[in-house]
């Protein structure tokens, strides 16, 4: 199992199997979902096949979102991390997307913010990548103050499956 990267409470690392659990936890709540287009996950199994999507992206990319565990206790608090989209967003193609997720029990204790700046310093020194990209609904505004922390800046508002959504960017300072 590879640590990607750690902060001073968390661990992040690729995403398991026996992450299931707190997958499921994390994505079938409406709360969570809320500016996710609102489809909470109803299985399991959902979630386990989320998980080896998400491996699958380790091996053909190099890079995948991660499990987010609290050192004190080992406990999975949701993912964060980077993801390589190959899809076209906003005319954009082949861009890396900085994100996260946690289960709500763990929301405003600061990890959003914690696992972003992980995020983002392994995606400019290990991966040598010269930009990242961040997508928020206009809506969220707590994920948009989180980017904004760790340096991306709003570039542009687009529309993303019918909701209005920022495009956000930092590149890399020379």
């Amino acid at each position: 199992m590879k640590i990607f990267a750690e902060t001073e409470r968390l661990i992040l690392r690729e995403l398991m199997p026996a992450d299931a659990e707190g997958m499921f936890e994390m994505n079938s709540d409406p709360d969570v979902q809320l500016y996710l287009g609102k489809r909470p996950v109803k299985s399991i199994e959902q979630s386990m096949l989320e998980i080896e999507f998400i491996r699958k992206q380790y091996v053909e990319n190099g890079i995948g979102r991660w499990a987010v565990i609290e050192k004190a206790t080992g406990d999975f608090v949701g993912w964060s991390g980077l993801k390589l989209i190959k899809e076209t967003t906003n005319n954009h193609v082949n861009y890396y997307d900085l994100g996260y997720r946690f289960i709500k029990r763990f929301w405003g204790k600061g990890y959003a913010t914690e696992t972003a700046k992980a995020a983002r310093d392994y995606g400019f020194n290990e991966l040598k990548l010269i930009e990242l990209i961040g997508i928020a609904d206009i809506n969220n505004l707590g994920s948009i103050r989180v980017l904004e922390k760790v340096g991306l800046k709003r570039i542009s508002i687009f529309d993303h499956d019918g909701t209005k959504h920022h495009w956000m960017k930092i590149e890399k300072s020379v």
